[in-house]
Parts: C-alpha cells; sequence; structure tokens
C-alpha cells in the first residue's frame, strides 16, 4: 500500500478518538450513586459564605460532607483537579498544584444514631496534612472506592483565590430591555493595576452566577471598554437576567408534627414521609417577598442534639398544580437536587390528579426550592418565567469571579470574587 494513503486510512480511523477527545467533562457537582446523599461544601461549615479558600489565610478550610445510606462505613478515598474557569480539567501535572500527593483518605466518619433510615456520615477537611494546594483556581474533588477508583461516586467544587483584583458590581432594574419590569442587569468592574496584563480586552474571564445556578451561568471573556487599570463589563446583553422569584421554602425538622410548608407527616414503613402543600404556579401573581437562601438548605433535626448523625430522612413529596407544558419539562431546582436536571429533580405529570408530582428522599432540615421550566432542544438553560414568574423585586445573589491567564502559564487563577445581591 502506498504510504500517502496508509498515513490517510490511519488519521482517519483517530478521527473519532479525537472527536470524543474534545467533549467537555462532566465535571458538575453531585452525587453519581443513589445511596450517597446530602452532599454539603462550605467555608469552614457556613452555610452563608462561598467555598474558597484565600490562598493568604492559612486557616481557611474547605468543609465537604455527606452521607451514605448503608449500615457500614466504605474505605473512600478522593483526588483533586485542577480546572479552568469553565470547570473543565487543564491537564496539568500534579506538582503544578499540590505540594504533596494527589490522594487522600476518607477517616473521619460518623454512624446515624436512632434513625429509621440508617446512613453513614462523611467528612473531608481541605486543605490537610495529605493534600496541600499551592495554586488559586477552581478545584474539583472526585471521592471514589479505594476498591474500585474508576467508579466516581460523587464530585464537588472549591475554588482559591489570591484576591489581587478588586471588583466592584452594581445590579439594577432598569435594564437595556426594561424598567422595573422581569429583568435585573448587572454593571462590572475589575480593577487590573495589581495584575500583569498584556491584552486587557483578552487576557481576563469573568464568570457570574445568579443564586448558585450553574444553568444560566454567563462567561465573558471581552470587556465593554478599558479605562486605564479599570476592565469595564457594562451593558451587556449577557448581564441580563430573568429576575425569577423569591424561593419556595419547607421545613422537615421535626417528624412529630409538620413544619412551614409541610402537610402532614406520617410514618410509613420504612421511612417517614412528608406532604408538601400543593403548589400552583405565581407566574401570574403580584410578587411577595420572601426571606430565603437562594435555594440552599440547612440540616437540622429540632428533636435531636446532633443533625449530623441524628437527624433521620424523610421521602419529601412534591406536587405541583397546572395543566401539563408541551414542549417542555419542570425541574425541582435548589441544592437538594444538586442544582441538576435529571430524572431526580424531574417533575412527572400525572394526568389523573392534574398535578406535577416527584418525591425526593432528603435529610431534615430547612430548604429552599423552585420550578424551573426547560423547553425541549435547547441549551438547557432553566426558564423561571411559565411557573414562576419574574418579578424585578425578587431579592437575587450574584456572584462574580475574575479569572487571569498570565503568559506562559498553563491554567486559570482565580485572581478576585466577590457576591451581591439585588434589592438592599
Amino acid at each position: 500500500m502506498h504510504r500517502p494513503l496508509t498515513a490517510l486510512l490511519s488519521l482517519l480511523l483517530l478521527l473519532p478518538f479525537a472527536v470524543r477527545g474534545e467533549e467537555p467533562s462532566d465535571t458538575r457537582q453531585g452525587v453519581m450513586h443513589t445511596s450517597f446523599k446530602t452532599l454539603g461544601v462550605t467555608l469552614g461549615g457556613d452555610l452563608f459564605a462561598l467555598p474558597v479558600i484565600n490562598i493568604a489565610d492559612p486557616s481557611d478550610r474547605i468543609i465537604i460532607s455527606f452521607d451514605e445510606l448503608a449500615d457500614d462505613h466504605r474505605y473512600l478515598r478522593y483526588s483533586l483537579t485542577h480546572c479552568d474557569a469553565s470547570w473543565q480539567p487543564e491537564g496539568l501535572v500534579d506538582t503544578e498544584f499540590l505540594d504533596s500527593f494527589n490522594e487522600g483518605t476518607v477517616d473521619d466518619y460518623r454512624y446515624s444514631r436512632a434513625t429509621v433510615v440508617h446512613y453513614v456520615h462523611y467528612t473531608i477537611t481541605l486543605p490537610n496534612e495529605q493534600v496541600r494546594i499551592t495554586q488559586p483556581g477552581n478545584y474539583l474533588v472526585r471521592v471514589y472506592d479505594e476498591r474500585d477508583p474508576d467508579d466516581t461516586l460523587l464530585q464537588a467544587r472549591f475554588a482559591v483565590c489570591d484576591f489581587t483584583a478588586p471588583i466592584g458590581v452594581t445590579v439594577s432594574s432598569r435594564t437595556d430591555i426594561d424598567t422595573n419590569d422581569s429583568h435585573q442587569q448587572l454593571g462590572i468592574t475589575v480593577d487590573t493595576h495589581n495584575l500583569s496584563l498584556d491584552d486587557p480586552f483578552n487576557d481576563l474571564c469573568i464568570v457570574v452566577t445568579q443564586n448558585g445556578r450553574h444553568d444560566n451561568e454567563v462567561i465573558l471573556t471581552t470587556p465593554q471598554r478599558v479605562n486605564g487599570s479599570r476592565v469595564i463589563y457594562e451593558h451587556l446583553r449577557p448581564l441580563i437576567f430573568d429576575a425569577g422569584n423569591e424561593y419556595r421554602r419547607f421545613d422537615t425538622s421535626s417528624v412529630n408534627y409538620p413544619g412551614l410548608g409541610i402537610e402532614r407527616v406520617t410514618h410509613d414503613t420504612p421511612v417517614y414521609n412528608a406532604l408538601l402543600y400543593t403548589d400552583t404556579p405565581r407566574a401570574t401573581q403580584s410578587y411577595l417577598y420572601d426571606s430565603t437562601q437562594q435555594g440552599r438548605y440547612l440540616v437540622r433535626s429540632t428533636d435531636t442534639s446532633d443533625s449530623d448523625t441524628e437527624a433521620d430522612y424523610v421521602l419529601t413529596h412534591f406536587t405541583l398544580q397546572m395543566p401539563p407544558l408541551a414542549g417542555a419539562d419542570i425541574f425541582i431546582e435548589g441544592d437538594l437536587t444538586d442544582r441538576r436536571f435529571d430524572p431526580v429533580s424531574h417533575m412527572v405529570y400525572n394526568h389523573a390528579t392534574g398535578c406535577y408530582e416527584q418525591s425526593l428522599l432528603l435529610k431534615q432540615g430547612a430548604y429552599n426550592y423552585q420550578y424551573l421550566t426547560v423547553p425541549n432542544g435547547t441549551d438547557g438553560r432553566g426558564l423561571t418565567a411559565p411557573v414562576e414568574g419574574d418579578k424585578y423585586q425578587t431579592v437575587n445573589q450574584y456572584t462574580v469571579k475574575v479569572y487571569h491567564r498570565p503568559r506562559g502559564t498553563r491554567f486559570d487563577r482565580l485572581v478576585g470574587i466577590t457576591t451581591i445581591t439585588s434589592g438592599t
């Protein structure tokens, strides 16, 4: 066979593998096995703080906690991956971001006590003596059983920041497309005088999230203008967000009586059951303020002394009464579903009751949630308008992160982060 033809055939054989290699990795935070529940990632256990370490503060610690529904513990391990601004692995050698081996054992575990549902509660604290971090950026933690290291049980995200780029953010309901109607618009200014920028129009990457959601996350690589050391992102269409509505709430802190949003609690073997009051769409209703935690939850049992190991699991039933939506799916969104659109969070329509329904096995606590609509054939962005409505007065929390990849380096550095809350 002629050499040119041989080379061409070899290239054609390799093409499918090259294409597959370009597919983005699934780095979403969440559990991959149904036996794992209640994944939480906090800065020092603070529910309201972003899971971001200040690289200059040696006392900062990330706390990753989760449960496995089981009678006995597993021998679990974890490893870290340094990711770029869009949470894709950067292919770094471990020594480029760690001053240690890239593997740790999960030695901190406790068994549940006096619960109907038995589980093991695990905790990972980072950094630690086994794993020492040296660089800012995004970090993905992969947890696996030491007997099957290729099977990922869960993934958790956190970040390390050097805070060299101060950020100024404004948020307003007076947007470029409407005024005091259904949207909120951000303006962002990054002070880069501490950074060595070769090209301020291309050297920074800005990531904006609303209430911790990833489906409507915005990534900006080009500013609107540059004024000296100030890089400015204003009057940009991607920075106009649907305003949404306040999150809905319920509370299962006690299994002895129904809490907020709960119609009744029953003990139907083998688990406790909590039936939420039937929800209805709020799109056409007037805005009503409510103090929420923008989709978070707090594990809590008022009948015990240690919620981590004595709070029980409750099968929680959601019902949304409305006609079926054509060409779209409805999902429960919030930290309670790891903010994923999947079969666990998917609401199923029951024609007999005229309602969308779903049940989640959740640890006792105070929860936020909302219903997002995802039209078929779209990019997977959830819409608040069909069920929750978009109210310009809604209190939303926006997080802005700034990444910089200096010339000659191979990874995105997190150089600034801040949050702003609308309506405050």
